[in-house]
């Protein structure tokens, strides 16, 4: 694959990035993604997120680049935001209006800053306020969506209306789908569900058994998973809907591990992970619309080569 302005300005060989889903993105998952190429990414609430920070790799020539993504539809915390861009190439912000003054705390830490989008004047208003790059998130895609356009049509118009690199998401999963974004003038793809299932993933061995079999069509956007985040539509597999409205139980399932010990109540947006136990079927299990696409298990490495391949395979931007 051909460098584009997002290798060039994130110093990786491929024009991908995973997806920080939150939950299950690991550092193992970020690391092995950035081993292998590809920009890896953490969340806020990654396991083990502030003994990284300070004692891992920092940013520089030679290391893999690792992002770090903030969920932030309660705010944003700019000291935490200056602690992360000491540190990282690239600190990305969703489900909040962008903000020039935040996107001047990451510069000043020396990263770039991204904002993920689902609109055309949402994601001008990133650039206004003086985003290095911008991702246009499609209705396809899985977890929270920010918009209703489909992504074809939102990254044409996102492409011609900013003078930053553009990063295509939604429903991407095949070499194919990165292809066809690419020619179409994005700079990079953002990839998410295809790395869910990743070994190094976190995600329940369930929820990985689920969206492998899932098939075109097994897919809902819906706000039914918004107990503590109501309004907030998001791409699930249909049948964790159907199962939590079957659960009887005010509480579905139970997480302990590296955040801590609580219980997971019915329809609360947390996936199911390794340290969860109980009904995880009636948990948010998130996918995107391109899951069919998704066949099985595999190194985070094998993966990305996987739909390298295929993206050469299909033809040269």
């Amino acid at each position: 694959m051909d460098a584009t302005p997002f290798t060039e300005l994130v110093g990786c060989r491929y024009p991908i990035q995973q997806a920080g889903f939150g939950g299950v993105a690991t550092i193992e998952l970020a690391g092995a993604v950035a081993a292998a190429g590809a920009l890896g990414m953490l969340t806020l609430d990654t396991p083990g997120l502030d003994g990284w920070l300070v004692g891992g790799p920092r940013r520089g020539e030679g290391i893999a680049p690792i992002g770090v993504n903030f969920l932030v539809p309660a705010g944003i915390d700019l000291e935490r935001v200056e602690q992360v861009a000491a540190v990282v190439p690239l600190v990305e912000f969703f489900w909040a209006s962008p903000e020039r003054s935040v996107v001047a705390r990451v510069h000043e830490g020396g990263a770039l800053a991204c904002w993920q989008t689902g609109s055309v004047d949402e994601a001008r208003a990133a650039a206004d306020a003086g985003c290095d790059l911008v991702v246009a998130q499609g209705v396809e895609a899985g977890g929270h969506v920010r918009g209703t356009t489909p992504r074809d049509e939102l990254v044409a118009a996102v492409v011609a209306a900013v003078d930053v690199p553009v990063i295509a998401a939604g429903g991407i999963s095949t070499g194919r789908d990165i292809r066809a974004a690419l020619d179409a003038g994005a700079a990079a793809v953002r990839i998410g569900t295809a790395f869910v299932v990743a070994r190094e993933s976190a995600a329940h061995e369930r929820y990985v058994a689920a969206l492998v079999a899932a098939g075109a069509g097994d897919t809902e956007l819906t706000t039914a998973f918004g107990n503590g985040w109501p309004d907030a539509p998001h791409r699930v597999l249909r049948a964790s809907v159907d199962a939590a409205t079957r659960a009887a139980d005010g509480v579905v399932a139970s997480f302990d591990g590296p955040l801590g010990r609580f219980d997971v109540e019915r329809f609360s947006p947390y996936p199911p992970t390794r340290w969860t136990t109980g009904n995880v079927d009636a948990m948010a299990q998130y996918a995107g619309a391109g899951v069919d696409a998704v066949h099985e298990s595999a190194p985070a490495a094998a993966i990305l080569e996987r739909l390298v391949a295929e993206a050469d395979a299909t033809g040269h931007s």
